[in-house]
């Protein structure tokens, strides 16, 4: 590639704490970088591409941007669930139209598996098309399923550290409420995030390593029915008198009256039930092992937003990813992913490097069996050294304004609208 060409990042899917530090560690980066000129934030991810609203980054000033530290979720330049699928060529011409109406060479996709696969066919279609567009993604999801069940494509994605903290410090909260007032409350059952995948619930082991709570942990993929988590939390209510219960939202419990999102993935906090509250019915109708009556605790999108819990681990390793990946399409590296591999060694040190996305937008992490335990109400050891690391030590300072937070707050300047008014092919009726 010839000549200073402009960049685009877009963000894709469910937000995390720490997603503005790699937009950040990009946005850094790409200003020391020659070959790259002005970056643009697409508003709400790649259907900001498709409407034209790219707004420049470049032109922010830096303590807006250093903010994106301290910034959760994705509200600084949006994130969507909106799909470029087989058969809307439409779409993806247009992407093309507006890349080049820009000067766009370099395409930055911040999510998971889906927005790999979207990087790399826009990048082979803007070849296509004579575009030179280098396409690089920045992985992100609090599930940590990009990759293998290896970990060798990627050890944990950015947003995974701070989640399974928040889970950390919920366990420890409800220990002491459930302690305290468990002759009439026994039970607590706490619902976490992970449709198909456990790293979010198995987080909880690390509020107690050295297992002394009476706490029982099922994931989705629990060898485990309903009948026999009843049966064990009764054994615990005979043993210990009380019982923490953390669950997967995506533990098999029967009909939800399950919401799909346009990934084709179950939204569970728009379905109409919850795994947690049918587990708490369940128990209840059966009846407990002790006087008294189970409850329930379904946290929602506060487990990927609640800055106070961001591990500064995580924060620091997300910015890392960003600079990464805006060096590798710095030097033309395209169709690759940014990742964060593991060293090996008794003390935890990481190293960045890249991943083709082909390979990663075609593979599936799975928790690994062997970190389950044989009834499938806990997790082992080796998942709480993995785990531990991801989390650090230290709470985060959080800059505050009259007892508020200090956020990010970006100056409305985009780039000038030079294309027709475009509808994304699947918002049309």
């Amino acid at each position: 590639m010839s000549g200073v060409r402009n960049l685009v990042v877009a963000q894709s899917g469910g937000p995390t704490p720490v997603i503005n530090s790699s937009l950040r560690g990009i946005i850094e980066a790409a200003a020391d970088l020659q070959p790259i000129g002005t970056v643009y934030g697409a508003r709400h991810g790649i259907e900001g591409v498709l409407k034209e609203e790219l707004l420049d980054l470049s032109a922010q000033s830096a303590e807006e941007v250093a903010l994106l530290r301290f910034t959760p979720a994705a509200g600084s330049i949006g994130t969507c669930r909106y799909k470029l699928k087989a058969g809307q060529d439409e779409d993806f011409e247009r992407v093309i139209e507006v890349f080049k109406t820009h000067q766009v060479g370099y395409f930055l996709y911040i999510g998971g598996n889906d927005s790999m696969d979207t990087a790399n066919k826009v990048a082979k279609l803007a070849h296509k098309r004579g575009l030179d567009l280098v396409a690089v993604g920045v992985p992100k999801t609090i599930d940590n399923d990009i990759g293998d069940s290896q970990f060798k494509l990627i050890d944990h994605t950015p947003g995974y550290g701070s989640v399974a903290r928040y889970w950390l410090h919920a366990v420890q909260n409800a220990n002491e409420e459930n302690k305290g007032s468990c002759p009439a409350d026994p039970v607590l059952v706490m619902q976490a995030m992970g449709r198909k995948i456990g790293f979010i619930p198995a987080a909880a082991r690390l509020a107690d390593p050295q297992r002394e709570m009476p706490l029982q942990i099922y994931l989705a993929e629990s060898p485990c029915s309903m009948e026999q988590l009843s049966d064990q939390v009764n054994d615990q209510l005979r043993s210990s008198g009380r019982c923490l219960v953390v669950i997967s939202e995506g533990f098999d419990v029967g009909n939800l009256g399950e919401v799909k999102d346009s990934f084709g993935h179950t939204s569970f906090g728009s379905s109409k039930l919850t795994v947690g509250q049918s587990v708490v019915n369940y128990l209840n109708q059966l009846g407990l092992a002790a006087k008294g009556a189970a409850r329930g605790n379904v946290p929602g999108t506060d487990q990927r937003h609640s800055m106070a819990y961001a591990s500064p681990v995580d924060l620091d390793e997300a910015y890392a990813v960003g600079q990464t990946a805006a060096g590798l399409a710095a030097d033309g590296q395209s169709g690759y992913m940014a990742t964060i591999l593991r060293n090996a060694g008794p003390s935890y040190s990481v190293r960045y490097d890249k991943v083709p996305l082909e390979a990663v937008a075609n593979s599936e992490r799975t928790f690994p069996a062997d970190w389950i335990v044989e009834d499938g109400c806990d997790v082992t050891d080796r998942f709480v050294r993995y785990a531990k690391p991801l989390v650090g030590n230290d709470m985060i300072g959080l800059p505050m304004i009259g007892g508020r937070q200090r956020l990010t707050k970006f100056e409305p300047i985009y780039a000038e609208q030079k294309l027709p008014r475009y509808t994304p092919q699947a918002d049309r009726k």
